[in-house]
């Protein structure tokens, strides 16, 4: 496998031949303010030579924090951590309006700063549990496959629905007068720019947002992350011993191992009815409807993620080509 994990493609870029190698993993960025998304990831997965890559959600150039990436087979499980829940730090600047609803865009209004520690603690219970946003127009949402940003630059306001969040936590870190320094763990499709917006037009002096930094998603933290400097001062290897497994992303789920004649089928995309002198659950056997991590008993690897459904039958949800 390890031979197969090092194949590698030439491509064709203009007159410059790169050699681009299939490697599979995760790595955990600490993007820096001032890069998009896309952009973090393509200098990472030039830095690794990496053939194919992709990143778990975005977050804003103006934002800085964690961006797990996922090469090669793990591209396949990132939805996960799209769907997980994430934490801030934040500072959101009491009294401006902007455009964007960040630093990003043209100042709107200001209003004086009146609230009190009083007020702002009052307001700040309103926005814990479940609440409602407005999606932003400067987002990448999309509307007719044109994301929202590219009406809003073009001057086109739309009617955008609402939709519900989850903020598990939202704490007050400082307030220094027209500063607000908050903690936010939130679920999935919250924009903290719009937490932000609204919190400043509950105390009524409205508020933009002038610094975001991702510290967690899912179970992954900030303190384990890399920067781009840190990784260009790698050499080859010790860039690819950044590399997380592939199964780093479905560690929070049981695992089942399978035999060889099961591992087979199982990668052929058949379901498997649960036999325990073939299969080796390494806890009890959990409840159907479970997602599991499938390995092969004998060599110990990876398979893909299965769902055990309610009739005791293991079926293939996504599978690892190398694992063959």
């Amino acid at each position: 496998m390890a031979q197969q994990n090092q194949l590698k493609r030439v491509e064709q870029v203009g007159q410059v031949k790169l050699l681009r190698e299939v490697i599979d993993g995760v790595i955990l960025l600490d993007k820096p303010v001032g890069l998009s998304s896309n952009e973090a990831l393509t200098q990472a997965k030039r830095l690794l030579n990496a053939k194919k890559a992709g990143h778990t959600g975005t977050l804003d150039p103006f934002a800085s924090g964690l961006l797990p990436l996922c090469f090669g087979e793990a591209t396949k499980f990132a939805h996960d951590l799209l769907d997980a829940d994430k934490s801030y730090e934040t500072v959101v600047h009491l009294g401006v309006t902007t455009k964007t609803g960040d630093t990003e865009g043209a100042v709107l209004e200001t209003s004086p700063v009146e609230a009190t520690l009083d007020q702002i603690n009052i307001t700040l219970a309103q926005f814990r549990g479940a609440i409602s946003q407005v999606p932003p127009m400067y987002s990448a949402l999309k509307r007719d496959g044109k994301p929202l940003y590219e009406y809003a630059r073009a001057g086109i306001t739309l009617e955008r629905e609402k939709r519900n969040v989850l903020i598990h936590e939202l704490t007050l870190v400082a307030y220094e007068a027209p500063y607000l320094r908050l903690h936010v763990t939130c679920s999935k499709g919250t924009y903290i720019r719009v937490l932000g917006e609204d919190i400043g037009s509950a105390l009524g002096c409205g508020a933009h947002l002038c610094a975001l930094r991702r510290t967690q998603v899912g179970r992954f933290k900030l303190s384990d992350a890399v920067t781009l400097e840190g990784v260009n001062q790698l050499g080859h290897e010790e860039r690819r011993n950044l590399l997380k497994p592939v199964d780093t992303l479905l560690s929070e789920f049981d695992a089942v191992q399978l035999s060889d004649e099961l591992a087979a089928r199982f990668l052929q995309g058949q379901r498997l009815s649960i036999q325990k002198e073939a299969i080796n659950f390494t806890q009890p056997i959990p409840i159907p409807l479970s997602r599991l991590r499938v390995y092969r008993f004998s060599d110990g690897n990876l398979l893909g993620s299965g769902l055990l459904q309610a009739n005791q039958v293991l079926m293939p949800e996504r599978l690892i080509a190398t694992s063959n």
